[in-house]
């Protein structure tokens, strides 16, 4: 059945070109009407201009779609709250938001200025807090919501030169985790999208020939598929070059040592064991470490 978003609203952050434009066309065209947000600065996050989220608007218009372009910067809570506004009284709703506004600051650890480890933190974590924060309470008097973080592989597993880039995109996905426990009483869904793709943002990291095949518009099927009716909640899924993975966070088994004045050595000697992905879980939630912890202390004792 082919995935359709009729009456449907969306945010999308970031929209004025590369994902954020792939994303906001997909779902215009099929039928979601599209708030285009776009602050129109540089990659680093210099300069503003709403030009770039005007021009994606206009062509989902000309397109036969319904958008509205917004140059708010997901920095300035104000700004994001009122163009939450004019989107409910555009249209009356809020239905999905794609948390895809970002910059980059790459530099190594020992050569960043905490200037730019900030801003970095600042544009991704709180941008994404201040619009989740914005749409929030009308997803829940909706009992429907569709909220998609943009994580990435440099959070998942780390990257040289993007200690504040990584710190960010994990951060995102803990506030998935989180997000998707509070609102699943008001079917508000929260996922993690982790692109591989050829943007502004990594034309500068990859050759040529890698670049062609990571077009943008190859990872929006995974977008479409996590804001979907039927969409899963607390999914990280990955997506590149057309191919689509998901990954996890999980829970080894683990060993109990105990208390004892050799803890510490054991743990060092044992740490295969405790490594051990045999049986290893996906936690529902965070109490499932300490459940496991007292399980296995409790174990011990009889």
């Amino acid at each position: 059945m082919t995935i359709r978003f009729d009456g449907k609203v969306a945010i999308v952050t970031g929209a004025g070109g590369g994902l954020g434009r792939q994303h906001a066309l997909a779902l215009a065209a099929r039928g979601a009407a599209v708030v285009v947000n776009d602050l129109g600065g540089k990659v680093d996050g210099n300069g503003g201009t709403a030009t770039a989220a005007t021009v994606v608007a206009e062509e989902i218009r000309k397109a036969g779609g319904r958008a509205i372009a917004n140059g708010a910067s997901v920095t300035d809570l104000a700004a994001v709250h009122a163009m939450v506004e004019d989107a409910l009284r555009e249209w009356g709703r809020i239905d999905i938001l794609v948390n895809n506004a970002g910059i980059l600051r790459d530099k190594s650890f020992a050569k960043m200025d905490l200037a730019d480890f900030r801003l970095v933190m600042d544009v991704h974590v709180m941008g994404a807090v201040h619009c989740t924060k914005a749409v929030w309470e009308t997803m829940r008097r909706q009992n429907y919501g569709r909220i998609v973080m943009t994580t990435s592989s440099s959070g998942l597993y780390g990257n040289f030169g993007q200690s504040n880039y990584g710190a960010a995109k994990m951060a995102l996905v803990g506030l998935m985790q989180t997000l998707s426990i509070e609102g699943a009483k008001h079917d508000i869904r929260v996922n993690c999208l982790a692109p591989t793709a050829a943007t502004r943002m990594t034309e500068s990291l990859m050759p040529e020939a890698v670049l062609r095949r990571l077009e943008a518009g190859a990872v929006t099927p995974a977008l479409i598929a996590l804001v979907a009716d039927d969409a899963p909640a607390r999914a990280i899924l990955c997506a590149g070059a057309g191919s689509f993975e998901r990954a996890y966070v999980t829970l080894t088994q683990g060993i109990h040592v105990g208390q004892g004045a050799d803890a510490a050595e054991q743990i060092a000697s044992r740490l295969d064991e405790i490594s051990d992905r045999s049986g290893e879980t996906v936690p529902e939630s965070g109490a499932a470490q300490g459940a496991l912890e007292i399980a296995k202390a409790t174990a011990a004792q009889r």
